[in-house]
């Protein structure tokens, strides 16, 4: 019989763990035994999130910047004695806005907290990694990365480059024992998310009829995939970039999902 998932004596980074997919996947590793670290920039949100989630501890520090992002890692291996794995779930949002009418620091921004918070917190541990031959980090892509998705050019482009990261570093770092895979989500019920439904930036009705399940995903639908990935379950997964988007990248028909009339 295979065993359940179990992350006991574990120890594990999870970044953007103030609030959304960050912080729902920090409570499953915790409820599945692992020790974790949180880590956000958003100082006031952090002290409930630790306690919402059962996390060990939690350290503040802006993943875009390598001083802090080497800080991070180093405050999560002094609250847990090491690192065993590192979910990447920072980042931050863009709007529906063309190129050419995209602010470059936002633009920038967007880039650097998702993709060089991404690369600078994987380096980081990474090197821990490579010294104890074993380790495992998810980061977090999105369907905006695998296809283009018009005004969403500096969160497509960073999400894009995740991808390609994660697969390198897979390939990089196998030798040392360490996997490197991703998630891709769709549109997520997360604060970010909430934010652009309330500033109407998009119609979340378009979203669910595009969606052959025909609705947006749940958090804990997200975590259980980093828990996955993460876990020996995946022993033999490196290099992936998991789709969870209820059939989003599958569907190729124009307009909304066709309903098929069965007899």
């Amino acid at each position: 019989m295979t065993p359940p998932i179990d992350f006991t004596g574990r120890r594990a980074l999870v970044t953007g763990g103030a609030s959304g997919i960050g912080e729902v996947t920090g409570k499953l590793l915790a409820d599945l035994g692992a020790r974790v670290m949180l880590a956000d920039l958003n100082a006031e949100a952090l002290p409930a999130a630790c306690a919402r989630t059962g996390a060990q501890g939690f350290t503040v520090g802006d993943v875009a910047v390598e001083e802090a992002a080497e800080r991070i890692v180093a405050d999560a291996v002094a609250a847990l004695g090491g690192i065993d794995l590192v979910f990447n779930s920072a980042g931050i949002g863009d709007d529906l806005v063309p190129l050419h009418e995209q602010p470059v620091e936002r633009w920038r921004r967007v880039f650097d907290v998702s993709l060089w918070g991404t690369l600078l917190i994987s380096r980081a541990a990474g090197k821990l990694m490579i010294d104890q031959r074993s380790g495992a980090i998810v980061n977090v892509s999105s369907i905006v990365g695998l296809d283009a998705f018009p005004g969403r050019s500096a969160y497509g482009a960073a999400k894009a480059g995740i991808a390609h990261l994660t697969k390198t570093l897979a390939c990089e770092w196998g030798e040392h024992g360490i996997r490197v895979n991703a998630i891709a989500p769709a549109y997520t019920k997360t604060p970010m998310v909430k934010d652009l439904v309330d500033r109407k930036v998009f119609d979340p009705t378009v979203i669910e009829r595009r969606t052959p399940l025909g609705r947006m995903a749940e958090t804990e639908e997200m975590a259980r995939a980093v828990a996955f990935l993460l876990s020996d379950w995946a022993s033999y997964i490196t290099g992936v970039v998991l789709p969870v988007d209820g059939g989003w990248s599958s569907y190729g028909a124009a307009g909304d999902v066709v309903k098929i009339r069965h007899k």
